[in-house]
């Protein structure tokens, strides 16, 4: 594989709802785009998933732009490598910036996949072609709100709950949801909002039989989670500070959490999330993979990776219609009645670009030869 140029492209995309988190509201999406081009003309679609701010982590979409176009794009352009495997060696000088890295080299992989005519899904290794799905919803203005939405998804099928907390929106919160819908599969997501001072109160979620508590305590940590999971019943899933095999490794070997949020973008593509997920299963981990509300792209690269042996929890891979009025493929993400979703059989993502859509939703875009 030779990669003869890398064409980025930011789009704006306003949300069907609001997405709140602890970190705060989002109503719009910028996205970062990428489109590999190999020296015989054949393309592959990847997206840079970070935020618009550095919230959830210390990439956004600015600081990506500038780290993929300026040092990650060079380091790949006119580069020979055997397989896509090899796009993550080259970027490898480069610290960190993972979720740049992501949105080259899993481009890099549909290209591949395309040009082999088999499913990326396949191609990654996947196993099963139908993935269970849940969904995350955000902060609401009001609990009868979130109750609402709640319904609204189960009646959708969707196979398990997860809802955003912070302090002033948790045990009081998550009480009101078991009142209401009983024993279904749900988890609460804190991204962070926590500190040990909080035990007494973690603690008393135990009684609510959640499935998990998502990253309680702060982004980087994985010591003061393992002395929480050492006081908890609830399971601890662990989320951004796992951004590599190597920590992957370290936190099962600590016990910081029983669970791993695998999210593409946060460990660098499909190349790194392999090597996590394989790590997972061989230590009886379960993964389950994130969402950072991607536009149909970036969720067709989840549904991809979704497929391997060791996703065996329902992950953030729902329908486009939850996000986006229109997407930027077709056709779009749906799931069935029964909660799940079908990995297309077609060459690579399997989805075709809708070109006129992107177009109209861009604000910059620069190629790089």
């Amino acid at each position: 594989m030779q990669i003869r140029s890398i064409e980025m492209t930011e789009i704006r995309l306003p949300l069907v709802h609001f997405f709140e988190t602890s970190f705060g509201r989002t109503y719009e999406r910028r996205i970062i785009l990428v489109r590999v081009e190999d020296t015989e003309g054949a393309e592959g679609w990847g997206e840079v998933t970070c935020g618009e701010g550095p919230g959830y982590s210390d990439e956004w979409t600015d600081s990506a732009w500038v780290t993929a176009e300026k040092i990650l794009a060079p380091m790949v352009v006119g580069k020979e490598v055997e397989n896509a495997t090899g796009v993550w060696s080259l970027m490898k000088w480069a610290r960190g910036h993972r979720m740049a890295k992501s949105g080259i080299e899993t481009a890099c992989w549909d290209l591949e996949a395309k040009k082999l005519g088999v499913p990326l899904w396949r191609h990654l290794g996947g196993v099963n072609q139908v993935i269970e799905c849940g969904v995350s919803i955000g902060i609401q203005d009001n609990v009868p709100q979130l109750l609402e939405k709640i319904r609204v998804e189960l009646e959708a099928g969707y196979k398990r709950i997860k809802i955003k907390i912070s302090p002033s929106w948790d045990y009081d919160v998550i009480k009101a949801v078991r009142a209401e819908f009983g024993d279904i599969l749900l988890m609460g997501d804190a991204n962070s909002a926590y500190t040990l001072d909080d035990i007494d109160l973690l603690k008393s979620l135990d009684e609510f039989e959640l499935m998990m508590l998502e990253q309680p305590l702060p982004y980087d940590d994985i010591i003061d989670h393992a002395k929480l999971q050492a006081q908890i019943k609830t399971p601890i899933c662990l989320d951004e500070p796992i951004k590599s095999p190597e920590d992957a490794r370290k936190a099962i070997e600590l016990k910081s959490g029983k669970i791993i949020n695998l999210k593409n973008g946060r460990v660098g593509g499909h190349t790194q999330s392999k090597l996590v997920e394989k790590i997972c299963r061989e230590n009886g981990i379960p993964v389950w993979c994130g969402g950072m509300l991607e536009s149909g792209i970036g969720r067709a690269h989840n549904i991809a990776i979704s497929t391997l042996e060791g996703y065996t929890m329902p992950g953030d891979v729902s329908a486009s219609k939850r996000y986006w009025h229109e997407d930027v493929i077709e056709p779009a993400v749906e799931v069935s009645p029964e909660g799940t979703i079908t990995a297309p059989d077609g060459p690579g993502i399997g989805f075709e670009i809708k070109r006129d859509r992107i177009e109209k939703a861009t604000v910059r875009s620069v190629v790089i030869k």
